[in-house]
């Protein structure tokens, strides 16, 4: 550890200098990777189909597959990966997944479809690298709700940057991803040394938190025994999470669509960026419950009531008691307070409870895998099946039984841990 300090330059500050420096910088960084990522599903690509299927619905599964692959494989890969290149790691990754937008764009559809598994695959990989930064820190409840709530922020960003190129520009559907890449290419750079200016956890963080290291195969098997039911309820809360929370981001515009707001690229960042702050306050407050216990249930409280709110929100709106723009955001404010707790602090705060040596990413990887999983699963059913939804309706409806299927299970994850706490103590 020393040695790894006196090699470097780092960052220099106190705790709470640098706990506020690497908020910033993995929020950044984490921001600029969403750039090469989601801005496609800004397209809508009316009227293309492949062999009767949704064209769109083709390219989402791509890329979907290629993140549940790399979900899987990263299991391994994140849980056992070392404290140093990881910089040249996360820019390998995104080459990879840039130049495949380039070949989405070079290649005629339908061939063109399988560059968005190319894509995937690499920047499936990316959260455990970047979060590898942060965790076992004393302010990691912080940080890691600034680089989670990125993606909600960087979801609603990209696709306003992505809709800007098609309306203002006038840009192919098919350019707009890589042309989308290119406004984040230099700043990507730029926030990555910063992220490489993070200092490792100190003493007192390892005291607080455990020491954070790679898990061969018998630590991360050992784990899984260890906590097997607590582990299936908050995969399955999480499944339910994933694959709503990638419906409504790979079709927002269509459902936006349907309800008569097409064509309003600022629609995203106008729903995306509230829900961003007050996820940010939520998440990040936890960092001042220092009991790791507490923290930990305070966890399970927030995910039931997040999935209340998605629930009761929707019923609303269903009853014409809300309009389109709060309904999406609040069942995203929902959905998110569900997703992001296992992103961050929940997993982080669970090692930290139990005192177990290891890392973060194995647990997330682990709950990213079945989550795609599901999602995939339910766009595979939607085409094989000849399923004609209507997004919104399909949505509403599913995001009512998903709620209450949600908090029954999150209720006895909580009495798992709480019990699993009091037989350990």
């Amino acid at each position: 550890m020393n040695t790894e300090r006196q090699n470097k330059t780092y960052f220099r500050g106190n705790a709470f200098q640098t706990g506020i420096y690497a908020a910033i910088a993995a929020f950044l960084t984490y921001t600029m990777v969403f750039g090469f990522r989601k801005s496609y599903t800004v397209c809508t690509f009316d009227g293309i189909t492949v062999g009767g299927f949704s064209y769109k619905i083709l390219l989402v599964l791509s890329q979907m597959i290629g993140y549940l692959m790399a979900k899987f494989y990263g299991i391994k890969f994140i849980s056992e990966l070392k404290r140093f290149g990881r910089n040249r790691i996360i820019l390998l990754l995104v080459g990879i997944s840039w130049a495949a937008w380039l070949l989405f764009a070079l290649v005629p559809q339908p061939y063109n479809i399988v560059f968005l598994f190319i894509n995937g695959f690499p920047l499936g990989m990316l959260w455990g690298v970047v979060f590898s930064y942060i965790e076992g820190r004393r302010s990691t409840d912080f940080i890691g709700a600034a680089l989670a709530v990125s993606f909600i922020f960087a979801s609603g960003f990209v696709k306003s940057v992505g809709g800007w190129l098609l309306v203002t520009f006038g840009i192919s559907e098919f350019w707009v991803p890589f042309c989308t890449g290119l406004v984040f290419a230099v700043p990507l750079l730029c926030f990555l040394y910063l992220l490489e200016r993070i200092p490792p956890p100190d003493e007192e963080d390892i005291a607080a938190r455990m020491n954070r290291s790679p898990m061969n195969a018998a630590e991360r098997k050992m784990f899984v025994r260890r906590f097997m039911p607590g582990l299936v309820a908050c995969i399955l809360i999480y499944a339910f999470a994933t694959i709503f929370r990638d419906i409504r981001d790979n079709f927002s515009a269509d459902m936006w669509k349907e309800m008569g707001y097409g064509m309003q690229p600022a629609i995203f960042s106008k729903t995306e960026t509230p829900i961003t702050l007050i996820i940010l306050v939520i998440i990040g407050s936890m960092v001042f419950i220092k009991n790791s216990f507490r923290a930990l249930m305070l966890s399970h409280f927030f995910i039931a009531l997040g999935f209340a709110i998605a629930g009761v929100s929707t019923w609303m709106f269903g009853k014409q008691m809300l309009d389109p723009v709060w309904w999406m955001t609040l069942a995203g404010l929902g959905l998110y307070m569900v997703y992001i707790p296992f992103n961050s602090v929940f997993f982080e705060r669970l090692i930290a409870t139990f005192r177990f040596t290891g890392n973060v990413g194995f647990l997330i990887y682990l709950a990213d895998s079945f989550g795609y999983l599901g999602s995939v699963g339910v766009l595979v059913s939607k085409e094989v099946f000849k399923l004609k939804l209507n997004w919104v309706a399909f949505f509403s409806q599913s995001v009512m039984i998903l709620s209450v299927a949600g908090v029954a299970i999150t209720v006895f994850a909580a009495v798992y841990f709480s019990r699993k706490h009091k037989t350990l103590s």
